[in-house]
C-alpha cells in the first residue's frame, strides 16, 4: 500500500486565505515572544551566577530552553502552512514535551523552596521597612539634639554679659559703707547664686563646642564636666557616685568627642539605676599607650537578648524614650580614634563597660 503524501495546512485552508494568514501571523509572534522570553532568561542565569546556586542556574536554563521548544512549534505550524515537514514537527514535539517533564518535575521539587523564599523575602522587604522607619526617626532625633546644641550654645554665650554684670553690682553694693547686715547677707547670696550659673553656661558651652583639630585632652577635666552636666539625676537618684584615678590620663584627640563618649556611657550607668544609693563607679587608669576608663553601675543591667547587639544602631534598652544612637556614637568614636569599648552585663545586677583610649590616634583614622 503506498504511502498517502502529507498536504501542507494552506491546502486544507484554501477556502479559507484569511485564516491562512491569521495563524500564521499569530504563530509567529507566539515564537519570537517566546525566543525573546528564553534569551532573557539565559541572559538572568549568566549575570546572577555568582549570586544563585548552580543547580538554579541549570533550572533557569531548563525553562529557558522549554520555552523555546515551545515556540519552536509555533514555528513549524508557520513552515508546514506551506511545506509539509510534520516528521520534523514531531521530533520538536517529543522534544518538547522531554523538556516540559523536566520543568514540571523541577518546579514540584523546588516548590517548597520557591514558597519560603518568597515569604522570607515579603518578611525581609517589612523588616527593611521597619529599620528605614527606625532610622528616619533616629536622624530626626539626632537633627533635633544638633539644633538643640546650637540653641544652647547660643543661650549660655548670651546670658553671660548680664550675668558678669550683677555680679559687678553686687561686688559694688557690698563695698558701699553703712551697708546693713540683712543687705550685705542678700548680696554675697546674690553673687554666689550668679556666680553658679555662669559656671553651668561655662560648662555647657565647654561641653557643646567642638573642634576641627587634634588637642591634649585631661580625661579627668573631661569627667568633671560631664559630672556636672549629669548632677541632677545623682541627687534625684540619690547615686553614690566615685570616681578614682591612677596615672597621667591626658590624650590627644577631638576634645568635644571625648566628653560625648563619657556623657553617653555615665548617663546609660546613672539612668539604669533603679534603687537609692546605688554605686556608680568610674576608673581611670593611665599605662604608657593608652587610658583606660571603666564605668561600672549596679543597675539594672541588660537582658541577654539585646547585649550582642547594644552597640547597632538603633538598639536601646530605654524603649520609647531612646534612640538608639549612644551606644553607637561610642563605639563609632572610639574607633575612629583607634580605641576599642567592651561590655559586660548581667541582667538585674549591673553593667561594666570597658574603654580603651589610645594616647594618640593613628593618622589614618584621622578625618579628613
Amino acid at each position: 500500500m503506498d504511502a498517502v503524501p502529507l498536504m501542507p495546512h494552506a491546502v486544507c485552508w484554501a477556502s479559507a486565505p484569511g485564516l491562512i494568514w491569521t495563524m500564521v501571523i499569530t504563530n509567529a509572534i507566539t515564537f519570537l515572544s517566546y525566543l525573546s522570553i528564553s534569551c532573557t532568561l539565559a541572559y538572568l542565569a549568566r549575570r546572577t551566577g555568582r549570586v544563585i546556586a548552580r543547580d538554579w542556574a541549570w533550572f533557569v536554563i531548563g525553562f529557558a530552553l522549554f520555552i523555546i521548544a515551545c515556540g519552536s512549534t509555533h514555528l513549524l505550524d508557520v513552515i508546514t502552512t506551506w511545506i509539509p515537514i510534520f516528521w520534523v514537527d514531531a521530533a520538536v514535539n517529543v522534544v518538547t514535551a522531554t523538556l516540559s517533564a523536566y520543568v514540571a518535575i523541577m518546579l514540584i521539587r523546588r516548590a517548597a523552596t520557591i514558597a519560603f523564599s518568597i515569604n522570607d523575602y515579603a518578611d525581609r522587604l517589612t523588616d527593611t521597612e521597619s529599620q528605614r522607619l527606625q532610622m528616619q526617626d533616629s536622624l530626626l532625633a539626632a537633627q533635633k539634639l544638633e539644633d538643640w546644641s546650637r540653641m544652647s550654645a547660643t543661650v549660655s554665650h548670651e546670658i553671660r554679659g548680664p550675668l558678669e554684670a550683677i555680679q559687678n553690682l553686687q561686688h559694688l553694693i557690698l563695698s558701699t559703707d553703712n551697708l546693713s547686715p540683712e543687705v550685705a547677707a542678700f548680696a554675697r547670696t546674690t553673687a554666689q547664686e550668679a556666680s553658679r550659673v555662669l559656671d553651668i553656661a561655662q560648662s555647657s558651652l565647654s561641653f557643646i563646642r567642638h573642634t576641627d583639630k587634634l588637642e591634649l585632652v585631661d580625661i579627668c577635666e573631661a569627667l568633671e564636666s560631664v559630672r556636672f552636666l549629669i548632677n541632677p539625676i545623682l541627687l534625684e537618684k540619690r547615686i553614690d557616685f566615685h570616681v578614682e584615678v591612677n596615672g597621667d590620663c591626658i590624650v590627644e584627640c577631638y576634645a568635644g568627642e571625648t566628653r560625648q563618649v563619657l556623657l553617653n556611657v555615665i548617663r546609660n550607668a546613672c539612668e539604669s539605676i533603679t534603687r537609692t544609693g546605688a554605686k556608680v563607679t568610674v576608673s581611670l587608669h593611665g599605662h604608657s599607650d593608652l587610658v583606660q576608663v571603666i564605668v561600672t553601675d549596679e543597675g539594672s543591667g541588660i537582658s541577654p537578648e539585646v547585649l550582642p547587639r547594644i552597640f547597632e544602631f538603633g538598639v536601646t534598652t530605654k524603649g520609647v524614650q531612646g534612640n538608639g544612637m549612644g551606644l553607637w556614637t561610642v563605639r563609632q568614636i572610639l574607633t575612629r580614634h583607634g580605641g576599642d569599648v567592651k561590655i559586660e552585663s548581667a541582667w538585674g545586677q549591673g553593667t561594666r563597660f570597658d574603654i580603651s583610649w589610645p594616647r594618640r590616634p593613628a593618622p589614618t583614622q584621622l578625618r579628613a
